[in-house]
């Protein structure tokens, strides 16, 4: 007898391994194509991921909680992946040492920018005032940007958002953006990408080049701590 195709569908949908399937699948499937096109900005699999795994789920009506289920053995490998960075660090630390000062210098001037700029472009469209806050801290990786938003009493789901558009943004212009202007030096491009885009921008340094990927988090990871300083001070003087 053969069962229902909508019964095993709906068995299915409700099981862990499926979503984890279906990520890891989609992710496989945009990476192979980002590698075919020469990693081109605009094939980035983590933004193609994003809105195929997003179209399944309205298709198939499946709430995000449920998705979640699956995809949170992916999210937990986001701590050991950050860690993992320590491991480039330590193989250029020479490399790092003697550009410490331009990025001390390069930290604190990017990320009063990245957190300045938007506040001040915010309220000159007249966004609401919790929207300015949320928008504020967008610049670092989602978790600490959105301890940031909560501390401020601003919506942490639309900081997530925020975020993850920001990263997304920055890793696929970037490329293009540094070759217009003429900017070879791959600590620089990786400092500037890790510090504007955060985790996803990291990502795409290390696709272009080592050195790139290792100066980009570095930036990731100093933005989170400078940010969640100087987004209270911005904030305070900056937003009426």
């Amino acid at each position: 007898m053969t069962p229902n195709p909508f019964s095993l569908w709906v068995y299915l949908s409700q099981t862990p391994l499926l979503w984890l399937t279906v990520t890891l699948l989609v992710y496989a499937t945009a990476d192979a194509i980002s590698l075919a096109t020469g990693r081109h900005p605009f094939a980035n699999p983590v933004f193609h991921s994003m809105w195929i795994i997003a179209a399944f789920l309205l298709l198939t009506s499946t709430s995000y909680t449920t998705y979640f289920g699956g995809a949170q053995f992916v999210h937990f490998l986001l701590g050991p992946a950050t860690v993992a960075l320590a491991v480039p660090l330590y193989e250029n630390r020479k490399v790092v040492a003697a550009a410490i000062l331009p990025m001390l210098a390069a930290l604190v001037v990017g990320c009063a920018t990245a957190i300045v700029s938007v506040v001040v472009l915010a309220q000159a469209f007249g966004l609401p005032h919790n929207i300015v806050l949320s928008l504020a801290p967008k610049s670092v990786t989602a978790g600490v940007a959105m301890g940031i938003s909560e501390s401020l009493g601003a919506d942490a789901s639309l900081t997530a958002v925020a975020v993850v558009l920001t990263g997304i943004m920055g890793a696929i212009i970037v490329t293009p953006l540094m070759n217009r202007m003429g900017i070879a030096d791959f600590r620089a491009r990786g400092f500037a990408v890790g510090l504007a885009s955060h985790g996803i921008g990291t990502a795409r340094a290390f696709q272009v080049d080592a050195v790139a990927g290792v100066f980009a988090g570095i930036a990731m990871s100093l933005n989170a701590l400078v940010t969640s300083l100087l987004v209270p001070l911005a904030v305070t003087l900056l937003v009426r």
